[in-house]
């Protein structure tokens, strides 16, 4: 097994550090970006192969992160009692939640007045491992069946749908909703299928114990990622099942192929997993011997991925508050109520795509040395509350 000194398995933190950097690329995109606030960078008819690209590449952020938290899990848990494992699940699943509604919440809108609530992804995290906590007592064989069966069969409630039912919306479907007569809730991730994505990560955790060999991991993970990217082009192919969302075909090609590229992700369909977790998949089963600067760059955001979640959203927020009030928009504007793309009060105001990536790499590298300061402390400090940054 590729390990490092501190037996941390460095291809499971490359790939958090690069879905780490999609996801902030798009959220520079969701802040800065003029076109954000007039379409969705998913629209057939107004989109192009490059703001589509920018926008497909950050899909494979949420499956990627549940999926290597259920790894996470695992390997956690070879040092840990079942019951010791359940409890900290337990325990992080609540935290984070918790979190959602807090300090994400409040980097995401600079409003202290809690008007707008958003069940986002890390509410998604929390109350999978919460699931976890409770799923870890079964056989792995009955793990990886109730995963298949969520991830294969969910598509089959996109027919059902419960009118103002809130609590549905939490189960399946997207949804908006007031409580209180003064709270808006945005339910963006619903609890099925994630819950089932952790869990399969959750079985894939045996392919690294130390009496499995690498070169059978390796193929095991390619030969499984290669189906499921087969899988997502059949499915989605035949447009029948499997997405909430069919395809269409327009005039032009370029229209018709961001079309087919983009399943459904509110909740995420069975299309939309096989299109992101097979391909994570195949890099699992191909990264473990990679070196260099580059992997070294993303290895060190992988190490910290709660820390730079957090981070990087007050920084690209706080970025652009600045560009508003400098463009003539007022930093308030910054100050939101809801998703900062449907502030009406933006329109007219943000970069060209181009600047866009200017803005994304400069945030990275300034986040960088935090990054690097946060992980060695990490590795030379264990104390207790560092297991839930």
């Amino acid at each position: 097994m590729n390990q490092l000194k501190n037996n941390r398995i460095k291809s499971l933190d490359i790939l958090k550090g690069m879905v780490i950097i999609f996801m902030a690329l798009d959220h520079t995109r969701d802040y800065f970006h003029a076109n954000s606030f007039i379409f969705d960078p998913a629209d057939p008819e107004k989109s192009n192969y490059i703001l589509f690209f920018t926008r497909w590449i950050t899909h494979f952020c949420a499956p990627a992160f549940s999926f290597l938290a259920g790894i996470s899990a695992y390997l956690v848990g070879r040092k840990k009692t079942k019951a010791q494992l359940s409890y900290f699940l337990l325990k992080r699943g609540i935290w984070l939640v918790f979190i959602e509604f807090t300090i994400v919440h409040i980097g995401w809108s600079f409003n202290l007045q809690f008007e707008y609530m958003g069940l986002l992804v890390i509410w998604s995290l929390g109350i999978s491992m919460i699931f976890l906590a409770a799923v870890i007592h079964l056989s792995m064989k009955n793990i990886l069946a109730i995963s298949l069966i969520i991830i294969f069969g969910h598509n089959i409630l996109d027919n059902i749908h419960f009118e103002d039912s809130m609590l549905w919306s939490i189960f399946h479907e997207r949804g908006y909703y007031t409580l209180f007569n003064y709270i808006q809730l945005r339910i963006v991730y619903p609890i099925i299928p994630w819950i089932g994505v952790m869990s399969l990560g959750y079985y894939f955790g045996k392919f690294y114990n130390k009496d499995v060999l690498p070169e059978y991991r390796q193929k095991i993970l390619t030969q499984i990622g290669i189906g499921a990217i087969i899988g997502f082009f059949i499915i989605r192919g035949i447009n029948l099942y499997g997405n909430s969302r069919p395809w269409l075909e327009y005039e032009l090609f370029e229209a018709t192929f961001i079309s087919f590229l983009d399943p459904s992700k509110y909740p995420p369909s069975l299309s939309y997993l096989l299109m992101t977790l097979g391909p994570s998949l195949v890099f699992l089963g191909q990264s473990e011997n990679l070196k260099g600067r580059i992997v070294n760059f993303c290895s060190t955001f992988g190490k910290v991925p709660f820390f730079i979640y957090i981070l990087h959203i007050y920084v690209i927020h706080f970025f652009a508050t600045i560009l508003a009030e400098f463009t003539g928009y007022g930093f308030n504007t910054m100050i939101l109520k809801g998703f900062v793309s449907t502030n009406k009060q933006l329109i007219g105001y943000g970069v060209n795509l181009g600047w866009v990536y200017v803005i994304w790499f400069g945030i990275m590298l300034l986040l960088y040395p935090s990054c690097v300061w946060f992980g060695r402390y990490k590795l030379n400090n264990k104390k207790w509350w560092l297991s839930y940054l």
